[in-house]
């Protein structure tokens, strides 16, 4: 493993690095149907623009995980625990569905705790019984999420299901990320969408000519900023190999998406123009993307002959929906997403 004995008594470890659009200076920000691009003011008065949320990085960092080509973990995860759904029923039963990795909630996916097939409900229910009417113990329920899921507790959980200590169950973000983009200008422009059978048709039918207007920024200095909590991987007092291995697939996580494409939206392409940077603690190296690569596999090794993970590895769930009765539904507790569940995934 890395050397991280620097970071042993630090709260935070924080980072960032400036990008710059691939070509030309324009690009496309993040939009919200009742906001438009998310403006602010600085208190000096500076024009700013929220670029990616935290939300959205969120996903982009737990992306970094999958090899959409191979339809798997990444070489580097391949003995890291995971939840798969597969299909139960129909014609394409015994597919690949999707699985915690990719799913916006993770552990808390509807197609992992709502099907019919209870086998994620009853390991987790045996490994926090007790809790249903006590206090949430975070470390028994971050060793439990670590078994099946290390990925949950870098990223977060909530898992609102009453056999599950009446919903109580939520550990938050460890790893956070967002860029934001200072002095920025707008970019006027638009187009037309042409019908060149009938012009003059029903444009609200998809027929006809339908102009349109397109608003694009440019920004004086774009940064991607990233947050690591030490001090809450420390409190779920998982060991020093469990924590050491989170705190390198963290930085790995970091790394790995710099090193790949940045390409936010189809018109939001970007790439590094500095080398990441730790503002705190101060004088904290990086390791390289090939050492944390291999600190991150030696640390799945590690937590491996500890008896941490689960064996198999790879924990399967066959999706099937049930059919629930009206006073079954009724008794079942709202789940929370978005917002009020601290996991908000654009």
């Amino acid at each position: 493993m890395l050397d991280m004995t620097q970071l042993d008594t630090v709260p935070r470890l924080t980072m960032e690095v400036d990008l710059q659009p691939l070509q030309g200076s324009r690009f496309q920000t993040t939009g919200f149907p009742d906001l438009g691009p998310a403006r602010f003011r600085r208190a000096d008065g500076t024009e700013m623009l929220l670029v990616e949320s935290a939300q959205s990085m969120a996903n982009r960092l737990e992306a970094v995980c999958w090899d959409e080509a191979a339809g798997e973990p990444v070489a580097a995860l391949q003995a890291m625990p995971y939840i798969r759904v597969i299909r139960g029923d129909g014609s394409q039963a015994g597919e690949v569905l999707t699985n915690s990795l990719l799913e916006s909630h993770r552990i808390n996916s509807p197609y992992i705790l709502e099907g019919k097939d209870r086998t994620v409900i009853d390991l987790l229910s045996s490994e926090v019984a007790g809790l249903e009417k006590a206090a949430v113990d975070l470390s028994r329920l971050a060793r439990a999420i670590f078994k099946y899921d290390p990925n949950a507790i870098l990223h977060g959980v909530f898992l609102a299901k009453k056999e599950l200590a009446g919903g109580r169950l939520r550990m938050t973000r460890a790893i956070s990320s967002f860029v934001e983009a200072e002095g920025v200008m707008e970019v006027e422009s638009g187009g037309v969408k042409n019908d060149r059978v009938d012009p003059s048709g029903k444009t609200n039918q998809g027929f006809g000519n339908v102009p349109f207007h397109r608003t694009e920024f440019t920004a004086k200095r774009i940064t991607a900023f990233f947050s690591l909590d030490l001090a809450l991987l420390r409190s779920y007092r998982l060991g020093d190999e469990a924590t050491e291995f989170l705190i390198a697939f963290a930085l790995w996580k970091i790394r790995r998406l710099l090193a790949s494409a940045l390409r936010f939206r189809t018109a939001c392409d970007f790439e590094p123009v500095s080398d990441l940077s730790v503002t705190r603690p101060p004088g904290f190296a990086l390791a390289s993307l090939v050492d944390l690569e291999a600190a991150v596999r030696a640390g799945i090794g590690a937590c491996q002959k500890q008896g941490l993970f689960a064996q198999p590895a790879v924990t399967e769930v066959k999706w099937q929906t049930k059919s629930a009765s009206k006073k079954d539904r009724d008794d079942e507790p709202v789940v929370i997403s978005g917002a009020a569940a601290g996991d908000e995934e654009e």
